[in-house]
């Protein structure tokens, strides 16, 4: 019996790493950024729903208001040379114009007694167009930086979001209301609908993926600037097209997971990073490659949490985190070096 609690904990924790792990993986094949701030995406989206659980603005819409008007400054600056006025427009529409509607249907809908899937999908359009913007303001400038340049930049990122999110959402933590309220009976199992609501989100999300990869034109690109990046822009593939739309499918992925963990625990503004850790070992389980490989880890690697939280709850963050230590032995001793690396 409580064999069969632990697996559906630790299968409930896995899909939500498995969604954080294939943003990870999906970030990395195309733009070689490995992600540390992942995890506050689900945070963000966390608390997010909170907010518009208890009728108020989210802080989130007036912080995706500020990151669109510093990227139009960015674009300003490139611009300084000279542009079209098709560029000047687009930039304007998606880094001004966007936020703003946004930000004007936010508060209009948050005051009213909306259901949870319209609060919940409110909160997904708040927090998705953020990963444009963070990459447009932190990655774009160095797109064809060393990998390590760009891990550095990923930790400053880290800490910019995470004192951003003390800063409008405070120190206090939130816990947001359950899309969907119903139990069910398998067996001996209760299973709420809360956790049917993960494992459907965590599969759809899954298939979605590989049909956009694999049907679309504009997943190809991804999948072209994941093999080859140089070769990819070589045969007419913008890069920076595929940089953003990687870092807006993560942000999208992230803002979901949020949603989905935002009614099972308490989050704080600094929730996210530890939930990205997890959803980091299951995709280094993967080599930073491979979407079902991932997928599987995080999965084990939820497993593994429930269980040793039964068994060894002192010790529970360091076996999880101790598990990508023979996976690191085994591709150092199995890999061949490489000089970017």
């Amino acid at each position: 019996m409580i064999a069969t609690f632990l697996i559906q904990d630790g299968v409930t924790n896995g899909a939500i790493y498995a969604l954080l792990g294939l943003a990870l993986v999906l970030l990395f094949s195309v733009t070689r950024v490995i992600f540390i701030p992942q995890g506050e995406f689900v945070a963000y989206g966390a608390l997010t729903l909170a907010l518009l659980d208890g009728g108020k603005v989210p802080a989130t819409t007036s912080l995706l208001v500020c990151f669109g008007a510093i990227a139009f400054l960015f674009d300003l600056w490139s611009m300084r040379r000279g542009t079209d006025a098709r560029t000047f427009l687009r930039s304007l529409a998606l880094n001004l114009v966007l936020p703003g509607v946004i930000y004007g249907i936010t508060i209009v809908l948050a005051p009213l007694a909306l259901p949870s899937v319209a609060k919940a999908l409110l909160t997904i359009l708040i927090i998705t167009p953020m990963g444009a913007y963070i990459y447009r303001i932190a990655y774009r400038p160095l797109a064809d930086a060393s990998v390590l340049v760009l891990l550095i930049a990923s930790i400053g990122v880290h800490l910019a979001m995470m004192g951003l999110g003390l800063v409008f959402f405070g120190a206090e933590g939130l816990r947001a209301e359950p899309l969907a309220n119903d139990n069910y009976t398998i067996g001996s199992l209760m299973v709420s609908a809360q956790s049917l609501c993960i494992y459907g989100a965590t599969i759809a999300i899954i298939v979605g993926l590989y049909l956009f990869f694999e049907r679309t034109l504009l997943g190809k690109a991804l999948r072209a600037t994941a093999v080859n990046r140089l070769g990819a822009r070589l045969v007419g593939v913008r890069t920076h097209l595929t940089g953003i739309t990687a870092f807006t499918l993560a942000a999208a992925i992230g803002a979901v997971s949020g949603v989905l963990i935002g009614p099972i625990t308490t989050i704080y503004y600094d929730t996210g990073f530890l939930i990205g850790l997890k959803g980091f070992v299951a995709a280094i389980i993967g080599g930073l490659a491979s979407f079902p490989i991932t997928a599987i880890a995080a999965i084990g690697v939820g497993l593994v949490e429930s269980f040793s939280s039964f068994f060894a709850s002192s010790f529970k963050e360091v076996i999880v985190f101790g598990l990508i230590i023979p996976v690191l032995i085994w591709l150092s001793l199995s890999g061949g070096f490489h000089e970017e690396e």
